[in-house]
């Protein structure tokens, strides 16, 4: 099973968001086969709980223009790791420091990487 094609273009917009807020470290991985759940992660991460919170607001501002609402919000009052959860994806924002302890990439190294348009400069 792969990720379905709005999951793509979920994910790829969710990646743009982050992206156009100089997020790091821009990643995308299929976990479709992995976990039943949801199909994609998206993995950006910050230097501070500001730019992580600027950054998951354009996310969802980003989805809410394709009609896609989170289904649970997790983190945004701390804004160290917040998780925004549409079903189909799984969006991660970190602070540089959770992403280097918790390291999400390798937990889930084994599923395959979306590949992300040219346009994602993923800072950092």
């Amino acid at each position: 099973m792969t990720a379905t094609e709005h999951a793509i273009e979920l994910t790829i917009t969710a990646a743009r968001a982050a992206s156009e807020k100089k997020a790091g470290h821009i990643l995308a991985f299929d976990v479709s086969d992995q976990l039943a759940i949801t199909d994609a992660f998206v993995l950006a991460s910050a230097p501070n709980e500001r730019q992580v919170q600027s950054i998951v607001d354009e996310v969802e501002l980003k989805l809410r223009d394709l009609g896609s609402k989170p289904l649970r919000r997790e983190g945004h009052k701390e804004g160290r790791w917040v998780l925004l959860d549409y079903g189909e994806i799984v969006v991660h924002v970190q602070h540089e420091e959770e992403r280097q302890f918790y390291a999400l990439e390798r937990l889930w190294r084994d599923c395959p990487s979306i590949t992300l348009p040219a346009d994602v400069v993923s800072e950092g």
